[in-house]
């Protein structure tokens, strides 16, 4: 019997799919022929080639191609490339650079798979930008054995158990925060600064390296006047803690945090509360600095105590402060520029990982940004 068609499934690049988006790989897009399949490039320009990958597990590969095929959809898109599973091989056509580069990313994500790891379509996003790393460091000559070791970073907990990196930005974020006592990240929304560091701030909770986890936020309204908040203390800040809660349930069970609030290994509570404190063994995490003033964040930056590491991010493109007031994040960063033992990372539009569409809309509003103060810069006539 004649196995189906699986073509007609998922051939987005063939019906001319959706463009790599700013920051990520780009390769020719493939010459098709009249059967919709990539021309043999003998009267083509772009030289074309063809790589057949075979693994040992059709479970496995299953797990690797998504349902309904859509990692390989979403390769195919990144890459430009065409792949057709049959079984347990998979045949990848277009540029020889991108097949090669579809060939790493295939291999990594059944790795995954083979280590009892879920892949979700981020986990595909991050293997691309992972891969693309790999062949840009080693470009030609890179061996097997040197792709592998040429990984992003990545933190573990008991909950999530590994956390990897998924672009060059958070690779650099996680070993900043292994390396430096105090780290900067800047960036806009969606990149992940928050997530990666709650985690990071709980495996280091976990390992026992810090013996209290200090979560904290400026209480800034954003854009709106909420007014009087009923309840206690902890009811009234909750809203504009929400985030954090979030982060931290991602990497602890329920019941560990709760039971980490009320015994004080956990601490929840707005910028304001940290004044007249020194914070010692702990891991600090202030998350959305740019709402802070000068003072607050002078106020923050000399919390530090012995055994503590601390951790300040935000996006400057979305201060909620008065008119005019100027940002205590970005003024610290460039004050303490070059300062031995603070590590600064910063985020970019290509960097979003929570959405395709939050990454565009992001770009959408950089480009009126930049249009808006070249407008402001033109001599009037």
């Amino acid at each position: 019997m004649k196995s189906p068609d699986r073509t007609p499934v998922r051939r987005s690049v063939r019906d001319g799919g959706v463009p790599p988006l700013d920051g990520q790989a780009r390769y020719p897009a493939p010459s098709l022929g009249p059967d919709g399949l990539p021309a043999d490039g003998l009267g083509g320009a772009t030289e074309r080639a063809e790589v057949t990958l075979t693994f040992g597990d059709n479970r496995l590969i299953a797990l690797v191609l998504g349902q309904y095929d859509q990692n390989v959809a979403k390769l195919e898109r990144r890459l430009n490339v065409v792949a057709n599973p049959n079984g347990n091989h998979i045949v990848v056509r277009g540029a020889p650079e991108a097949c090669e580069h579809a060939r790493r990313v295939l291999e990594a994500l059944y790795a995954r798979v083979q280590r009892g790891e879920s892949i979700a379509p981020g986990d595909v996003d991050g293997a691309i930008e992972e891969g693309a790393t790999q062949a840009s460091l080693f470009p030609k000559e890179a061996s097997e054995a040197v792709n592998e070791r040429l990984v992003f970073d990545e933190i573990r907990t008991r909950k999530r158990g590994g956390v990897k990196a998924r672009t060059v930005a958070q690779d650099l974020y996680l070993r900043a925060l292994k390396k430096y006592e105090l780290v900067f990240a800047e960036g806009p929304a969606g990149t992940g600064k928050t997530w990666l560091a709650v985690g990071h701030a709980v495996s280091l909770l976990e390992r026992g390296v810090v013996e209290r986890l200090i979560l904290s936020r400026p209480a800034v309204e954003a854009g709106e006047r909420l007014g009087f908040l009923p309840g206690d203390m902890r009811e009234k800040i909750d809203p504009y803690l929400r985030p954090i809660y979030d982060a931290l349930n991602e990497f602890m069970d329920a019941r560990t945090v709760e039971r980490g609030m009320q015994t004080g290994i956990i601490e929840v509570a707005p910028l304001a509360f940290m004044r007249g404190r020194t914070l010692s063994n702990a891991v600090i995490l202030l998350d959305e600095a740019q709402n802070t003033t000068s003072m607050q964040m002078k106020m923050m930056l000399t919390r530090l105590g012995e055994g503590s590491r601390m951790i300040i991010n935000g996006d400057p493109s979305q201060t909620d402060l008065p008119a005019g007031q100027k940002s205590g994040l970005t003024e610290a960063v460039n004050l303490l520029a070059g300062v031995e033992g603070i590590g600064h990372v910063k985020f970019r539009e290509g960097d979003v990982v929570r959405h395709d569409l939050v990454r565009r809309i992001v770009q959408a509003y950089d480009r009126a940004a930049q249009d808006a103060r070249g407008e402001a810069r033109a001599p009037s006539r």
